[in-house]
Order: structure tokens, then C-alpha cells, then sequence
């Protein structure tokens, strides 16, 4: 347990750092006009159709931060606030998730193996936690390892489609803000480029928060498995 307390707590504290962070910096930038005045909505058609995206249909979503893309339905989801938003931010989201719907017109090779492995994640997920509680259980009482040994094996999967997101995720931004930059009719100054890169970075961060976490707790149930956190 003081292995995993000594990895966890300073995850768990920059993890709240970051949370902290972004939120301030979208409710910051949530309260910034775009000088344009497009909606997040107009900015995502208008990204979409300058890359020559056309089969891809922008939709609204209830919720706040529910925004993403989705390559099944060809759809961008945009949370209300987002999607008629005139915001700094709202423009920021709204490209990012475009950024996505790019990658998968010009079949971005971390995108493809990330939707490729999510239907087995979204399984592993779901039966995780169990699996571990009762892996840790039999190990512990009966020396049993082989259901630690499944739900280990479980977690490296989740903890490797947490790093394979990173670069997924950081490319749309990419993509975003470059689209961005050179359309001065969607943001008209540099300060609203920086504070669009700004917002985008903080987001960014959840996920590699998000990475760090998991590696953490595969870590841990890791050294259970192999003995070396017995006491």
C-alpha cells in the first residue's frame, strides 16, 4: 500500500491541479467573444468543408464537456454551449473535435488503432473493477493469481489505450489550431490564437493526467501479482 500511496498521491494532486486549471481556463475563455461572431457551430461547417469534409454532420448534445467526434455516425457533437456558443473557447472545442473528423477522412494511423481497440476496452472497463476486487481476494486468502492475472492484464490494455490517445488527441489540437491560424476570418487577432491554444493545452493535460493514472494503478496490481507489495 505505501508503493501505491507514493505513486497515487502526487498524480491524484496534480490531477487536481489540472481539473482546477482547465475549468478555470474554459469558463475564462467561454466568457471571451470571438471577435467574429461565429458560433461553434458555423467554425466546425466551416472546418469541415475547407478540408473537404462533407459526409460528416454537425450535431448538438446536451450536457457541458460531452463534446467529441464520432467516426461510426460521421458526426461532430458539440455540447449546447458549444455549438452556439460565440466564444473563444466554443471556436477552440468546435475546431478540436473537427481536428478529429480530419483524422479519420485522411485515416490518421493512432486514430484508427484507437477506434479499432474500443469496443474491447469499453468491455474491459465495464468488468474491471470487479475482476480486480476479486483477483486481489483470491491472491490475498487463497493464493490464486490467475484472476489478479486477467484483471492485470485488463488494466495494461485500458493504460495503453490511455497513451494511444495522447497523440490522437494532441494532433487534432494541432490540426485545430493551425485551421485557426490561418483563417483570420473565424479569429481575427493573435491574442484570440493564443487563448485558443491555451484553452486546447489545459485540455490536453486531462488526458495525460488520465495516462499517468492508469500506468499508476497497473503498476500496483502489478506488484501485487508478481509478490513484490506483500506484507
Amino acid at each position: 500500500m505505501g508503493t501505491y500511496l507514493i505513486l497515487i498521491i502526487p498524480i491524484l494532486l496534480l490531477s487536481m491541479f489540472v481539473q482546477w486549471r482547465f475549468r478555470n481556463k474554459f469558463t475564462k475563455y467561454a466568457e471571451t467573444q470571438l471577435s467574429s461572431g461565429l458560433s461553434g457551430k458555423e467554425v466546425a461547417e466551416k472546418m469541415l468543408h475547407d478540408n473537404g469534409i462533407y459526409n460528416v454532420n454537425v450535431m448538438s448534445l446536451e450536457g457541458q464537456l460531452t463534446d467529441h467526434y464520432n467516426p461510426s455516425s460521421l458526426t461532430v457533437n458539440l455540447s449546447t454551449d458549444v455549438y452556439y456558443g460565440r466564444s473563444v473557447a466554443a471556436a477552440a472545442v468546435a475546431a478540436h473535435e473537427c481536428g478529429h473528423a480530419v483524422q479519420h477522412a485522411k485515416s490518421y494511423h493512432w486514430l484508427q488503432l484507437r477506434s479499432n481497440m474500443v469496443p474491447i476496452v469499453s468491455i474491459s472497463s465495464n468488468l474491471l473493477q470487479w475482476v480486480l476486487l476479486i483477483g486481489v481476494f483470491l491472491i490475498i486468502f487463497k493464493g490464486t493469481p490467475i484472476v489478479l492475472g486477467i484483471g492485470v492484464a485488463g488494466l495494461a490494455l485500458v493504460t495503453i489505450f490511455s497513451f494511444i490517445t495522447l497523440p490522437v488527441e494532441f494532433d487534432a489540437s494541432k490540426r485545430a489550431l493551425l485551421w485557426l491560424r490561418n483563417n483570420r476570418n473565424v479569429m481575427q487577432s493573435d491574442e484570440e490564437n493564443v487563448q485558443a491554444k491555451d484553452a486546447l493545452w489545459w485540455a490536453a493535460m486531462t488526458y495525460v493526467i488520465a495516462a499517468l493514472g492508469a500506468l499508476a494503478n497497473l503498476l500496483y496490481y502489478a506488484s501485487m501479482l508478481f509478490g513484490r507489495n506483500r506484507n
